[in-house]
């Protein structure tokens, strides 16, 4: 029994020392690269009377816990129910219609999960939350039950499997913030419950160079329709276009700024996409072209009280925007800082 017991102790010590190294090494390119985006000239101001022109900045809700650093969010549309996923432990929270406070859905460490990144609730109300150490996990959301799970291939080097978005055939599509790759789950593999990441798309040779240990993909969206994929480079300020049925990608033309700094996108049916920049405090909203070729910049807010705004979600009348304080003894300054209760901040006029 003794000999049993202190295999298992070393077998967890060897893990934790293993999850803990990978965490730094990611935490440590987050900040490289957070850093490269706070050293960009943020977006020119737009609108008028204050920061955030006439945009009106309030809280929808708060996170229960003292270092939850939320960096995903996801909104169900048949439920009103909105879900946030915390980078520091992997908790994911449920925020209920007209609750002033989530509650915890998912603890942390809830297989196995170490970080929560990316969060999306599909067409049949399964919430997918990907884990940048690993890979992505499928839930119900009504028992909490986990369905299903796709992680990076064994022995793959340094990733980090960051957003998502679901296309109307209800593929998923991933992005890797080191590889430059985007990730797919078919609803087939969905089925099948498990089952290696397969690499659907290496935008590599189309990114611009980067300094080594810095982010490239972040954010990605769909068009309804199913016709391309949008994902932004976050560090050279460009978005790109990944052409669902031929596979072609293009760099998309952007008139009247950049999306440097640029972390989640939502794309709405109209062609209307909406960015949260996290280190320059800034949202932006953007006009598409109707192939998805170009995208004019329509509207910038910017304003301190979004507290480096990882990701958004547009519902009905308001965009959700998740208020990460990453720099308040978060992942930008992992030893400094002190943070205020964290909140999901409501954003009319974006």
């Amino acid at each position: 029994m003794k000999t049993t017991r202190a295999t298992g102790t070393t077998g967890m010590t060897k893990a934790n020392n293993k999850t803990a190294a990978k965490k730094s090494f990611l935490v440590a390119a987050l900040a490289g690269t957070l850093a490269l985006g706070a050293a960009a000239p943020a977006p020119a101001l737009a609108g008028a009377g204050g920061p955030s022109g006439d945009a009106r900045i309030s809280t929808a809700f708060s996170l229960p816990g003292a270092k939850v650093y939320p960096e995903g969010i996801a909104a169900d549309p048949r439920t009103r129910t909105v879900y946030v996923g915390s980078y520091a432990d992997g908790t994911v929270y449920r925020a209920r219609p007209g609750r002033a406070e989530a509650e915890v859905f998912l603890p942390s460490g809830t297989d196995g999960r170490h970080t929560a990144n990316g969060l999306r609730v599909d067409a049949l109300g399964r919430l997918w939350v990907t884990d940048s150490t690993a890979g992505v996990a499928v839930y119900d959301t009504a028992t909490g039950t986990r369905l299903a799970h796709f992680e990076v291939a064994a022995g793959t080097p340094a990733r980090f499997v960051n957003d998502l978005t679901i296309t109307p055939d209800g593929t998923a599509y991933l992005t890797d913030s080191i590889r430059g790759v985007i990730y797919r789950v078919t609803p087939r593999q969905l089925a099948a419950g498990s089952g290696v990441l397969t690499e659907a798309y290496d935008l590599t040779p189309a990114l611009r160079a980067r300094p080594a240990g810095t982010f490239s993909l972040n954010g990605i969206t769909s068009d309804r329709a199913g016709r391309y994929l949008l994902t932004v480079d976050m560090t050279a300020g460009d978005l790109y276009r990944v052409d669902l049925r031929t596979g072609a990608v293009r760099r998309v033309a952007l008139t009247g700024g950049d999306l440097k700094a640029a972390d989640g996108l939502d794309l709405a049916p109209d062609g209307t996409l909406r960015v949260a920049h996290n280190v320059t405090n800034t949202l932006t909203r953007w006009q598409l072209g109707a192939d998805g070729a170009r995208a004019r910049l329509t509207r910038t807010i910017t304003d301190p009280s979004l507290q480096i705004p990882t990701t958004l979600a547009h519902v009905p009348g308001r965009t959700l925007v998740v208020r990460s304080q990453f720099d308040k003894g978060g992942p930008m300054n992992p030893g400094t800082g002190t943070p205020t209760t964290f909140t999901v901040a409501s954003v009319r006029g974006l």
